[in-house]
């Protein structure tokens, strides 16, 4: 198990002003002249969260960018389903997608930003939801070449179901070998933040490759 590397949380510092205003049976004591005023403890809280924030390695730094880009060619291939005759249990598996991934792009960016790195933007092109990955940038593990987003784009029906899910299982396990790579690293996923991102993520989409697995036996 990972320990935080946050030190003691603002509630707990302030709990040392509020025990010590009082005793017994509720008499208040004099405050003591060298007692650590409330503005003080939340100064040093703020200092010990801006240190946690700058514990963070270049491996935490290529993974969040890195997953960025897998996420947003996610969101290319779930943002097809509307205009490609999909079936029920697709179209539900891709908003799900879409709704997921989006949120932890934000969340990476705001990870990146704060730290002073460079953003990758996900531009969209008219739809929220839709994103362009450029040809012949670096793939990310288990993403798709652009033959395979083309093979995608041109399927209908249950063909695109049937495509959907082989290429997504594809991609969620690239997803997760990347976070093994990460936790596989020296000093890498300390950071909190970068340690929740990589185990949901892990988590979520393991899940998901085991359910996309039944749903493509189903065709």
């Amino acid at each position: 198990m990972r320990a935080s590397h946050t030190g003691w949380t603002l509630a707990t510092l302030l709990a040392v002003v509020t025990s010590s205003a009082c005793t017994g049976a509720g008499y208040a004591m004099a405050p003591s002249p060298d007692a650590a005023s409330t503005a003080e403890l939340e100064a040093l809280y703020r200092a010990r969260s801006d240190s946690a924030r700058m514990n963070f390695t270049e491996a935490d730094v290529r993974f969040m960018t890195g997953m960025i880009s897998h996420h947003a060619q996610a969101l290319e291939m779930a943002s097809l389903a509307p205009t490609h005759d999909v079936g029920t249990s697709v179209g539900t598996l891709t908003a799900r997608t879409i709704n997921a991934q989006q949120d932890e792009i934000v969340a990476m960016q705001q990870w990146l930003r704060d730290r002073g790195q460079p953003v990758p933007e996900v531009h969209a092109d008219g739809i929220d939801s839709t994103v362009r990955v450029p040809d012949g940038g670096m793939l990310m593990p288990g993403m798709l070449t652009p033959q395979q987003m083309r093979d995608l784009d041109a399927a209908r029906g249950s063909d695109f179901d049937r495509l959907f899910l082989t290429y997504m299982i594809q991609h969620h396990g690239g997803a997760v070998t990347m976070v093994h790579d990460l936790f596989g690293t020296d000093g890498a996923a300390l950071d909190e933040a970068v340690f929740k991102i990589a185990s949901d993520i892990q988590a979520d989409q393991t899940s998901e490759i085991a359910r996309m697995k039944r749903m493509l036996e189903a065709y």
